[in-house]
């Protein structure tokens, strides 16, 4: 599947628009995410940010270490995504927004300063993602932070799924 295949109703940008990104590791976000970047795009990422600091796939780090980090990273770009919604400037946030309550809080404050959001669930079966991450594990690089099998299936089994979120879900093979 190539990236026009992946991108056939966004073809421009708009202004004030923000796409957020939702599904499991492996299932194409962040290719996504950087197809829309190239259209113009800011793209909003927690893995980029943390590789920045520490030069290091975040599974290697301490996993407390690692999540204060991505905390801190969410942060950081909270207060960009703020910046860049009072601006009208479109923005793509590559996070797995796996959690209703998250996602019901980034369309909220997006909403409060008079933009638009639209949610992508990227979706794909289990055996799907384990073959995309046997790929992805294999890089070093900011956008492939290594995946475990039993992490991957503990991510599946809590993933709180949009269902009536005004979301759009493209099917992933």
């Amino acid at each position: 599947m190539g990236e026009a295949d992946l991108l056939p109703d966004l073809v421009g940008t708009e202004r004030g628009l923000v796409v957020m990104m939702c599904g499991l590791p492996g299932s194409g976000k962040s290719t996504y995410a950087r197809a829309l970047e190239r259209r113009g795009y800011t793209r909003l990422s927690i893995d980029e940010i943390v590789w920045i600091w520490t030069g290091r796939d975040g599974a290697e780090l301490d996993p407390a270490e690692y999540e204060h980090l991505k905390s801190t990273a969410e942060q950081q770009l909270w207060d960009d995504l703020i910046r860049l919604l009072e601006a009208k400037v479109p923005a793509v946030i590559d996070y797995s927004f796996w959690s209703r309550t998250t996602r019901d809080r980034y369309k909220a404050v997006i909403e409060s300063h008079g933009c638009r959001w639209e949610l992508v669930r990227l979706k794909a079966d289990l055996e799907t993602l384990r073959r995309r991450l046997a790929i992805r594990n294999q890089r070093n690089d900011a956008n492939s932070v290594t995946v475990s099998d039993e992490l991957l299936e503990r991510y599946f089994a809590n993933f709180q799924e949009p269902a009536g979120e005004g979301e759009r879900v493209i099917f992933q093979e």
